[in-house]
């Protein structure tokens, strides 16, 4: 991989923001700049708009771009759990209406006023979709005070969460089962045991061998799940399971990065054309920081 000509992307193409990410993941940079920048991105009401999830370029808050910020707020392992961007989307999540007492929506009408990818079209939920809320709950577990209502709101969203998991195993998305990966590894780490860990571990490994892409073939030109996806590093509990392909996914990093240090976006709005070409380049500079990081989270040389 070259990592030099990834970095010089970043620093010639990237939003202040991921540029920010980079910085502070391999350049010695500082966790609060990147928390100053994502600041802008956040209303009044602590929830998070202006485009900071690219496909969606609605300024209003919605949970989808709010969670965006949660996973910025992951990537840099905050602690500070006072930290005022974090108290905002806490308020945010409490507040919002695009609640409905079990699950944050995953799409907001004032979308469709917007730039945005087809499947950010408003749409009222027909069947219960858990992305992003079962990741949104565990970051209420993680940052949220065990005294507040907020996070006695979330023990019972985990129950129905967890219910419904179980229930519909195997999945289909990927996205909604990221979620539940990224929800029990805040129940993991914070040592909570509101449910039963090692059966939700479990159910969770087959649920991830399910969705895996396995057709290596079609990576380069499809979108597809990887397991870069799930898994973050070789400490990972779902590496072992795929640790071949993890090797793969490594060595594919190499093959298919691009001249400019970049690679190839596989998705397309098919709409909005000025907008996406501009969207696009954001992505690049998100997968370019992702790649890396996965990269030289599995220590190869």
């Amino acid at each position: 991989m070259d990592v030099k000509s990834a970095e010089k992307f970043m620093h010639q193409n990237a939003r202040p923001l991921d540029l920010a990410r980079w910085q502070y993941l391999f350049e010695n940079g500082s966790r609060e700049n990147v928390l100053k920048i994502l600041a802008m991105y956040q209303n009044g009401d602590g929830g998070f708009g202006h485009a900071l999830e690219a496909d969606c370029w609605n300024p209003e808050s919605s949970p989808i771009q709010t969670w965006a910020a949660t996973e910025i707020i992951r990537e840099i392992n905050l602690e500070n759990a006072g930290h005022p961007v974090v108290r905002g989307i806490l308020r945010y999540l409490e507040n919002t209406k695009d609640f409905d007492g079990h699950r944050w929506s995953n799409t907001i009408p004032s979308n469709d006023q917007y730039p945005h990818a087809p499947w950010w079209n408003y749409a009222p939920a027909e069947e219960i979709n858990y992305n992003p809320t079962a990741s949104l709950i565990g970051f209420i577990f993680r940052y949220a005070s065990p005294e507040s209502s907020l996070y006695r709101m979330a023990e019972g969203l985990l129950n129905e969460a967890y219910s419904y998991f179980k229930e519909n195993c195997p999945m289909e998305s990927m996205h909604t089962v990221s979620c539940f990966v990224e929800l029990y590894e805040d129940l993991s780490q914070g040592g909570l045991d509101f449910i039963d860990l090692n059966e939700f571990e479990k159910l969770l490994r087959g649920q991830i061998a399910h969705v895996l892409t396995e057709d290596t073939s079609v990576w380069a030109t499809e979108y597809v799940c990887k397991p870069s996806l799930f898994i973050h590093s070789r400490n990972s509990h779902f590496y072992p399971d795929h640790k071949e392909l993890c090797e793969y996914e490594c060595h594919f990093l190499s093959e298919t990065q691009e001249s400019d240090g970049t690679w190839a976006v596989t998705w397309d709005w098919g709409c909005y054309p000025e907008q996406w070409h501009i969207s696009k380049n954001w992505w690049k500079a998100d997968l370019v920081l992702k790649n890396v990081k996965f990269y030289r989270s599995m220590k190869v040389d």
